[in-house]
């Protein structure tokens, strides 16, 4: 089939090679506009132009795709259908009608479960066992088409929203491709999603990685580990900024206030929360590399008692 491929961060590289392996064409990607990121706002191409690049296939990349001259663009690529991974736009009914087999959308949940922007991160802070891929026909609204295919994966105990992302992009890969087989074959058959069984997954913002050391050490461990990518979830110690990169619930009874150091071994700091301790284990302090608290410990004198936050 032609395909036009609309994706921009990691998690949409792996689907587009897997289609390009499997023979389809396709006749261009698009992708947001290079941006400046880091300390020295550096501007970087999106991952999936970079693959795109390696394949020499065309790249658009228009800062609004709804504007009447990136729809004319669109439909000179001549494509049998859209396929979308993380894209980063809304589309519109004259976008979605242009493929004669419409857009398809590799979403990584369980629909009609986390329709929206960060799945992954949310299904690891709500504390799901399960997530998924589900390859969507694509309507106006968010994430609300129909269904096409699923496929299902365990959330791991101590799984990071990046670990997940590299586990659902590969079945999304998969999915993807079987998908594409049975539309072109009239073997899909669709399945409108129940409203009532819905949930929604935010974007993310940066004062969501702020540890508020009053909740239980099961719920900071999500955080830490469904933010993992960005914003990261950090505190505060002696007045600078402290991002805890890897920790561990564990299984004791608070002795003193929310955010106050209980003990310090030599590869961790136990700290006290609302309920249970939580041991930071890996932290990056304010201007320094991430190390593990082993390393940490080295530079800072920590005590029982030191207050956190």
């Amino acid at each position: 089939m032609k395909i036009v491929y609309m994706g921009t961060p990691d998690f949409a590289v792996t689907p587009l090679r897997a289609l390009l392996t499997a023979g389809h064409e396709v006749t261009a990607v698009v992708t947001q506009p290079d941006k400046p990121k880091g300390r020295g706002a550096k501007v970087m191409m999106p991952p999936v132009k970079t693959c795109a690049m390696e394949y020499g296939i065309p790249v658009f990349q228009p800062t609004k795709i709804r504007e009447p001259k990136a729809v004319e663009t669109l439909r000179h690529f001549g494509a049998d259908v859209f396929v979308v991974a993380a894209f980063g736009q809304i589309l519109s009914r004259e976008v979605l009608e242009i493929p004669r087999y419409g857009c398809i959308n590799i979403h990584a949940s369980l629909l009609p479960a986390y329709r929206g922007a960060a799945p992954m991160q949310w299904a690891i802070l709500n504390g799901e066992k399960r997530t998924g891929v589900t390859i969507m026909q694509m309507d106006e609204g968010i994430d609300t088409g129909d269904m096409l295919l699923k496929g299902e994966a365990a959330i791991e105990e101590g799984e990071t929203d990046l670990s997940l992302q590299d586990k659902l992009t590969r079945l999304g890969s998969r999915l993807i491709v079987e998908a594409l087989e049975k539309l072109e074959a009239g073997l899909l058959c669709p399945k409108k999603q129940k409203q009532e069984d819905a949930s929604y997954a935010s974007r993310l913002t940066k004062a969501m990685g702020e540890l508020d050391w009053g909740l239980d050490a099961q719920t900071l461990d999500r955080k830490v580990r469904g933010l993992y990518s960005w914003p990261g979830a950090y505190t505060y110690f002696r007045g600078k900024l402290l991002k805890v990169c890897e920790a561990q619930p564990v299984w004791e009874d608070t002795d003193g206030q929310p955010g106050t150091v209980s003990a310090v071994t030599k590869d961790a700091v136990l700290v006290n929360t609302g309920k249970q301790k939580l041991a930071l284990l890996q932290v990056q302090p304010e201007s320094k590399k991430r190390m593990a608290v082993k390393e940490f410990l080295l530079g800072y004198k920590v005590g029982k008692g030191e207050k956190l936050g």
